[in-house]
């Protein structure tokens, strides 16, 4: 891929390297992540990535890999309010968005709004429902808004949905259709820490101590290290958001985005390719990369670093691939190498 013209002409007339500083909220949200989560610095960044572009953000991994921890700690980071829902098989619409409820005294319906109302919404384990429930999410993802019986609500902003999903091989899940997949920016998957990570969590675990409450005690976990008062506030949130729509990204880098969703839908190999929803998640989602590593325009190593992420959900292999022995990071790799 050719490097775009605008980072040659955003470089020191002098030849020497541009310097790379991160915005203060960045530092300020991976500090505080750090002393909570061990490792997945990757995911912290794209999880910035999300909270700076308003784009849903999906998490993908095995239980017991920190995903709920890290949400819930990047929300009292940013003074975000926060909802969960803990999705399960039995769950409704109406306990993500609400319902209308008869008020006894003035005999009118009012409205009881469910957690969806909040700046961050953590749908845990989103794939343990069905796709029922999973659609009630659709239009505030896409609109910012909910219709609750005949009123239709807008949702607070900033307004993110991080969603975390176990494997599909596991029991008791679902897969998420197209359509709700689609409306993830990214799709991160997780693996497990490196063995020195690991030793650090166990330490970690090993040295909280107990919470002593009402007479009695119990064991400290992770969840109660993350501290109750914010570092950072929405208003710095806005801010870095309004110095992200300044990143500059050059037409060249522009058509490389566009090129690769296209290439999608054209691979052989391919049933599903991506949507254009997809060449704008890539293009957003790589002016903000660029932001957090202190850039002020796109180079062509946020595309390749963000690919996988933001295309490879939005794509479905063929049976006969998938015979072959293909998989749809193979065939993703093709493609961004046949871009030259």
């Amino acid at each position: 891929m050719r490097q775009p013209a605008v980072a040659e002409r955003r470089e020191p007339s002098d030849g020497s390297q541009a310097p790379c500083i991160a915005h203060p909220l960045v530092k300020t949200v991976q500090h505080t992540v750090g002393r909570v989560v061990v490792g997945q610095d990757i995911v912290v960044e794209r999880t910035l990535i999300a909270l700076l572009t308003g784009g849903h953000l999906l998490l993908q991994g095995v239980p017991g890999t920190g995903k709920t921890l890290l949400v819930s700690t990047v929300a009292r980071a940013i003074e975000l309010s926060f909802g969960r829902v803990q999705f399960t098989i039995d769950l409704l619409p109406s306990d993500i968005v609400g319902s209308e409820v008869l008020d006894q005294q003035s005999g009118q319906f009012r409205v009881n709004k469910g957690p969806v109302f909040a700046n961050l919404l953590l749908a845990d384990e989103i794939n343990r429902a069905a796709p029922k429930v999973q659609s009630a999410l659709l239009e505030a993802m896409q609109e910012r808004k909910v219709t609750v019986g005949k009123q239709s609500l807008p949702l607070p902003v900033p307004f993110l949905v991080i969603a975390t999903q176990n494997p599909v091989e596991q029991s008791g899940t679902f897969e998420l259709p197209e359509a709700q997949l689609d409306r993830f920016m990214m799709c991160h998957r997780l693996n497990y820490p490196t063995q020195a990570e690991e030793t650090r969590i166990v330490e970690q675990s090993l040295g909280l101590g107990l919470v002593r409450r009402d007479g009695g005690a119990v064991p400290q976990s992770a969840f109660d290290l993350i501290g109750g008062e914010a570092a950072t506030s929405i208003e710095d949130l806005v801010e870095a958001m309004e110095m992200v729509q300044k990143v500059y990204v050059s037409p060249v880098f522009t058509n490389h985005c566009v090129e690769l969703a296209r290439r999608t839908r054209s691979s052989p190999h391919l049933d599903l390719g991506c949507s254009p929803r997809a060449g704008i998640a890539l293009a957003t989602a790589s002016r903000a990369r660029a932001f957090i590593h202190g850039r002020d325009h796109v180079v062509p190593d946020d595309l390749l670093d963000l690919a996988e992420d933001v295309l490879l959900h939005r794509m479905r292999v063929t049976y006969e691939a998938l015979a072959e022995g293909r998989t749809g990071r193979e065939v993703l790799q093709e493609i961004l190498l046949s871009l030259g």
